[in-house]
């Protein structure tokens, strides 16, 4: 079935642009899909039991695991007139029932050299099972077709740059719309996890009009906020006279950023231990890849510094709110122990996470702290669903003016 032409994107016309963005790590999606969970009932306690976060949120941004997630809110569900195919309370069950099957565990003495070996000859996982499940939940549908706009980074090997797939290039750049599932299976595409994805554009003759060679965003951005903002920014610039909104008025976004979970408590690697290291160890080191996670927690923690300090001086440090765990140790950090135990772990440190005091990054010495005169991040949600809420009514209340 042919897909209709994507729409023309309009500028936001209204004075509040409400942000979702969703980090990468792996199984550790649970952990933000519990936050979500959380917001979304907030929201049907103010709106009714219809009410799902692609209602409130302008814009779902999402690298790797997070991009999924960002999908799956966003995607229509064919059965019901533009409703998504899934809600929030979906997203932890997903995850629990598939994750076994696409992160299959094997035991055993020989494990961890059969793992290094797999590091060495390919990915560690084929991703047949993965993939199949993406195109089938996902179906037919194409980037323009989501619910609401979305932003999923992804990075392209053959050009050395990132490919941002965004609602808001689409009138631009209309090779950019491709199906949904290809783009999840390509953000999703952890280097010695998952195998590159490589797909192509063709037009209505069959001609390849772009082709795409992608692994996972979370080389272009980990914590994929401010490529979201940037996109929007991007709009009011193309279409200064459809908006009321300056490319710098930080002050008029609303925004969720949710992590996926850190272990940068447990000082997990030091200099003395590092300094003798060469690629391989690197590469693989007790059953994870050092390299990796210090590249996604340095460009994860420059977003969050970065908005804090914008947020802040811009006295609206209230409309940006991150929600992350820091204390994450062992298999609890992994992105790929699907055992049932650590699943059901990691649903009980998002849950933990909710009663949590809010944490900010000090701006002096870079460190997390909590903030007390925020609450727990469970009582921050509130507050953020009523803007939310009233965000909302505003746009209909001016979209009828």
């Amino acid at each position: 079935m042919e897909n209709p032409s994507p729409p023309e994107i309009q500028a936001p016309k209204y004075d509040t642009i409400t942000v979702l963005s969703i980090d990468g790590g792996g199984i550790r999606g649970i952990i933000p899909g519990v936050v979500l969970a959380y917001l979304e009932s907030e929201l049907q306690e103010l709106d009714g039991d219809n009410a799902r976060l692609a209602d409130y949120f302008d814009v779902m941004t999402g690298t790797s695991t997070g991009g999924l997630v960002a999908s799956m809110l966003a995607a229509p569900d064919p059965k019901a007139n533009n409703r998504p195919l899934f809600s929030a309370k979906d997203i932890v069950p997903f995850y629990l029932k598939n994750s076994p099957q696409i992160f299959p565990q094997k035991r055993g003495i020989f494990t961890p050299l059969v793992n290094i070996g797999k590091a060495l000859m390919g990915p560690k996982y084929d991703g047949k099972y993965l993939h199949e499940l993406i195109r089938k939940n996902l179906g037919d549908t194409m980037l323009h077709q989501t619910l609401t706009n979305v932003v999923i980074p992804t990075f392209d090997v053959k050009k050395l740059q990132p490919t941002i797939f965004s609602s808001y290039q689409l009138e631009t750049e209309p090779a950019l719309d491709v199906p949904l599932s290809d783009i999840c299976i390509a953000t999703s595409a952890a280097p010695t996890f998952l195998p590159a994805h490589y797909f192509t554009k063709q037009d209505a003759e069959g001609k390849v009009i772009k082709e795409f060679n992608l692994i996972d965003g979370g080389l272009a951005a980990n914590n994929p906020t401010l490529v979201a903002i940037r996109e929007v920014t991007k709009q009011t610039i193309r279409k200064p006279d459809e908006t009321t909104i300056s490319p710098l008025d930080y002050d008029r976004f609303l925004v969720l950023s949710l992590g996926t979970g850190s272990n940068m408590s447990e000082h997990k690697y030091n200099a003395k231990m590092v300094s003798n290291w060469g690629i391989l160890t690197w590469l693989f080191n007790s059953g994870s890849t050092p390299i990796i996670d210090c590249f996604s927690e340095a460009s994860t923690d420059m977003v969050d510094y970065h908005n804090v300090v914008v947020f802040s001086s811009l006295q609206s440090e209230d409309n940006y709110l991150r929600i992350q765990e820091n204390t994450l140790k062992g298999d609890l950090a992994s992105v790929d122990i699907a055992t049932t135990e650590n699943l059901n772990n990691l649903v009980k440190v998002g849950e933990n996470l909710l009663k949590k005091t809010v944490t900010r990054v000090n701006l002096d010495t870079g460190l997390y702290e909590p903030a007390p005169d925020k609450g727990t991040n469970e009582e921050a949600l509130k507050r953020f669903a009523k803007s939310l809420s009233e965000a909302r009514k505003n746009k209909k209340s001016n979209s009828t003016t």
